[in-house]
């Protein structure tokens, strides 16, 4: 039987010792898998995630340290999570300045992932991140004015101001932020609703009805 890497994705761990020389290899690693995987887009982003963690790890509990790294596919997004036995020293975002030298790794991690956190635990503790890995939309989906009417409504409630309407989609959302963008845009407008007296039962039908027409119009 054929072994497809693509569609199976299994998750991987590595058992290493942190110090400074393993990042290279870190790196190399994850090149691999994720070319295996079918996700070379997200090379680049996860090799500086993995090698940011290595380098908290070797900061806050120092060389030697045994730690272990795992990845796997959660939903659309990659998952990078490193181990190691220190539970009190716990990662911290700190704003990149000219005195600051930890933390400014985290900052990245945190710009970069759609997620990231730290799960103590009896023995050990785990840093994770994960960053996007489904594929974005192509360009002509933003010839499309609705899809450029709601990413600036997403953004927003992402909450970042209204992006000038010549940029949106120059950018890629996360379409793991968007979707809770667009949850809360949803309530809103069904709490809005309610207080106008309306029902949301029968404005979630018309909505859907109105979406199923166009998308029929437009297939």
């Amino acid at each position: 039987m054929h072994n497809d890497q693509r569609t199976q994705r299994k998750p991987w761990s590595l058992a290493f010792v942190a110090e400074p020389r393993e990042a290279a290899a870190l790196r190399r690693l994850m090149r691999l898998h994720l070319g295996l995987w079918g996700l070379p887009e997200v090379v680049e982003d996860a090799q500086l995630c993995v090698t940011e963690l290595l380098s908290n790890v070797i900061a806050h509990v120092g060389p030697g340290t045994p730690t272990t790294l795992s990845v796997s596919m959660n939903g659309g997004c990659l998952r990078i999570e490193m181990e190691d036995p220190d539970t009190r020293a716990l990662p911290v975002v700190l704003q990149a300045g000219a005195d600051s030298e930890g933390g400014r790794g985290m900052a990245l991690i945190d710009a970069m992932a759609v997620r990231w956190g730290v799960e103590p635990r009896t023995d050990r503790k785990v840093t994770w991140c994960e960053l996007a890995a489904e594929p974005g939309p192509s360009p002509s989906t933003y010839d499309d004015p609705r899809m450029r009417r709601a990413e600036r409504l997403v953004h927003v409630y992402e909450g970042g101001e209204t992006p000038d309407a010549g940029l949106v989609g120059s950018r890629r959302l996360s379409l793991a932020r968007a979707e809770e963008a667009a949850i809360d845009i949803i309530a809103d407008l069904l709490h809005w609703l309610h207080r106008h007296g309306r029902d949301a039962d029968d404005f979630l039908d018309r909505v859907q009805t109105h979406f199923e027409a166009e998308a029929r119009s437009s297939a």
